[in-house]
């Protein structure tokens, strides 16, 4: 079986004085090996080609054959790596908290221990007839969180 501390130490070797930066990457029992990239201008074909076929000679199909998917980090998929916060700080994110909560807001700041996203709330205050829009802000540690991803608005 290819082992997955195999196949991160090519792409790490790949990745080495490149922007880019490893998302995830899955080994399945059935040798499907699945490669998820991602870089702060995007993710171009040309490079996930490339990676590919560094994989693929870092490895022998005469010892054991292989499906191999190298592909970007979905633009409408939830985070996976601390640094895809980073470099989305100031974009507008949509975020569903492990109690259930969905928010959608700016993206303020990444940290160590979390995040910060800038929200516009309804807020009625004292005296006033009509409520107003308020900027909140919502401090989650990233274990709070089911997901994060970029908001995608067609408007």
């Amino acid at each position: 079986m290819i082992s997955k501390e195999l196949v991160q130490q090519l792409v790490e070797q790949w990745l080495e004085g490149k922007d880019y930066f490893l998302t995830d990457l899955t080994v399945s029992a059935d040798a499907r090996i699945v490669v998820e990239i991602d870089h702060e201008e995007g993710v171009w074909i040309e490079d996930c080609v490339e990676l590919s076929r560094f994989i693929e000679n870092g490895l022998d199909r005469d010892e054991e054959d292989f499906e191999l998917e190298v592909g970007s980090a979905g633009l409408g998929q939830p985070f996976k790596v601390r640094r895809q916060y980073d470099i989305h700080v100031g974009d507008d994110v949509e975020v569903l908290t492990a109690s259930g909560k969905k928010m959608t807001g700016t993206l303020a700041e990444a940290g160590d221990e979390g995040f910060t996203v800038v929200t516009l709330e309804k807020v009625k205050g004292e005296g006033e007839k009509r409520p107003h829009l308020e900027e909140t802000e919502h401090r989650l540690a990233y274990d709070e969180v089911k997901w994060t991803k970029l908001h995608i608005d067609f408007k």
